[in-house]
């Protein structure tokens, strides 16, 4: 079991690229850079990678509309050679808030451009000429398509550090969920509640096990999550909660908010209504209030070490293999001492 950090990306880079030696020395294993409509991860990742010699770097996610296929290969194979191998290209749909009003592109079809996005990136690092007809992506763009019939299948000039770069795609409505169990080797859910797993996935993930090839692996179950050792401060509770009433209220229309889904699908259909209603209707602090404490301790990871180490138990236990901690305690001191110290957790928790 892993344990890796996410960056926050409305601050506080800078602070925690100068504690990553320290973070290594400690414990961490991986650190992960978001990407919604903030800096670009790309440039930072670059950073990381030359600030660092171990620690393994991911992209949290990388937005498959905002970039070719062609191009998210040539950029998950730049990153993997300047880390010299230490890269997981994490890919992810957004939502048509960011895509369509930010980037300014159609929201269409995360299924199937989740799907095409990731063969051709392995056509690319394999150095094969690139051919894809797909539904949504067509290489080389030919004249009968549209194009100037001039197109010819490339491959990539360079010769990758990795011909095989591991691949995680955030996901979380069944159908997703089942195209990450086929195809994917890691998985990056949100507010992942592992003793009701079964109940929101079980189905989606035996449909897609069942067509895995077994080359690629267990899948790696990559979760962001909240952590606190020890009795957490009020104010960090409240901004789960917080977190929690904006994803289940209001990220997105009421009837295309997928984590609304989400919550429905743990079983809190009337507290999600409740949630949506109150948070749409400009109510947000009743709308935190409302979020149920279950819910709360379920999707993260904060107590006293006898509740973090049986917590650690039930996410492994529910295929959870890399945490990306969000450490909640006040001073960087702290939170290092809070990851070294969760490292020795993890391994008297988990087996060998």
């Amino acid at each position: 079991m892993r344990l890796g950090m996410i960056i926050d990306y409305s601050g506080g880079f800078a602070e925690t690229v100068e504690l990553l030696q320290e973070y290594e020395r400690n414990g961490l294993d991986l650190i992960a850079m978001p990407e919604a409509y903030s800096f670009d991860a790309v440039s930072q990742l670059g950073y990381i990678a030359a600030k660092t010699e171990r620690l393994e770097l991911m992209s949290a996610i990388f937005q498959i509309y905002t970039r070719t296929p062609s191009l998210t290969a040539m950029t998950a194979a730049g990153l993997d050679f300047v880390s010299d191998g230490r890269f997981t290209l994490g890919l992810g749909a957004s939502g048509p808030q960011v895509i369509e009003g930010f980037h300014g592109v159609k929201y269409d079809a995360p299924l199937g451009r989740t799907r095409e996005v990731i063969e051709i990136c392995r056509q690319v690092w394999k150095r094969q000429p690139v051919e894809y007809d797909g539904r949504y992506y067509d290489v080389p763009l030919t004249k009968d398509k549209g194009g100037s019939g001039l197109g010819k299948p490339l491959k990539l000039i360079n010769h990758p550090v990795r011909s095989e770069i591991p691949i995680s795609v955030a996901a979380l409505g069944p159908k997703n969920v089942a195209l990450v169990a086929e195809l994917a080797n890691g998985w990056q859910p949100l507010f992942f509640h592992p003793g009701k797993r079964d109940l929101a996935w079980g189905e989606p993930l035996a449909e897609g096990f069942a067509k895995r090839d077994p080359a690629l692996g267990e899948l790696d179950i990559q979760l962001q999550i909240h952590y606190h050792l020890g009795e957490p401060p009020a104010e960090a509770v409240q901004a789960v909660r917080n977190q929690l009433a904006l994803y289940v209220g209001g990220m997105g229309a009421r009837d295309k908010n997928f984590y609304n889904q989400l919550a429905c699908r743990y079983g809190y259909e009337a507290e999600a209504k409740e949630i949506q209603d109150l948070y749409l209707s400009g109510q947000k602090a009743e709308a935190a209030a409302a979020v149920p404490d279950e819910l709360v301790e379920a999707v993260t990871l904060m107590g006293d070490e006898e509740s973090v180490r049986r917590q650690v138990g039930e996410f492994h236990a529910a295929g959870v293999r890399t945490f990306l901690l969000n450490p909640l305690a006040a001073s960087d001191d702290e939170r290092v001492a809070q990851v070294r110290r969760l490292s020795e957790i993890v391994k008297e928790a988990v087996p060998a």
